[in-house]
């Protein structure tokens, strides 16, 4: 089996031709074409020796909206071994632990996101705490 590299390689692509492949990806999601765009950020997972921590937060997202959720517990966690502050992402993977009936798990998620800068965390995360407790 070929390495990623050599994927990247053998399909003569380069950083461009990912960041394309992203932005298409994106468009998808604006339209609310959540199986498409999954197929596309699934690609930019798989093909460059290391991926963005953007495309596997993506992937942990549509997984989720998708109703997918050990599959976005699983790349939001990954996303989270690559930046473990990302608060969006903590939310996301709070919001999947309630839906696995992680319930405990997931309000000590929040909990910590209830103190966070950016307001719609804080406002999401309040909304949750109070949703679950």
């Amino acid at each position: 089996m070929a390495k990623k590299e050599e994927w990247l390689q053998l399909l003569g692509w380069n950083k461009d031709n990912l960041e394309d492949l992203r932005f298409v990806g994106y468009d998808y999601i604006k339209q609310g074409h959540y199986s498409i765009a999954l197929n596309f950020f699934g690609a930019l997972a798989k093909l460059p020796t290391t991926p963005e921590v953007y495309d596997i937060q993506t992937l942990g997202a549509l997984y989720l909206e998708l109703g997918n959720h050990r599959d976005a517990l699983h790349f939001l966690e990954k996303a989270l071994g690559l930046d473990p502050m990302d608060e969006t992402t903590l939310l996301n993977r709070a919001k999947t632990l309630f839906m696995l009936g992680y319930t405990q798990q997931g309000l000590t998620q929040v909990g910590r996101l209830t103190h966070s800068d950016d307001a719609t965390i804080r406002g999401q995360a309040l909304a949750l705490s109070q949703s679950y407790a």
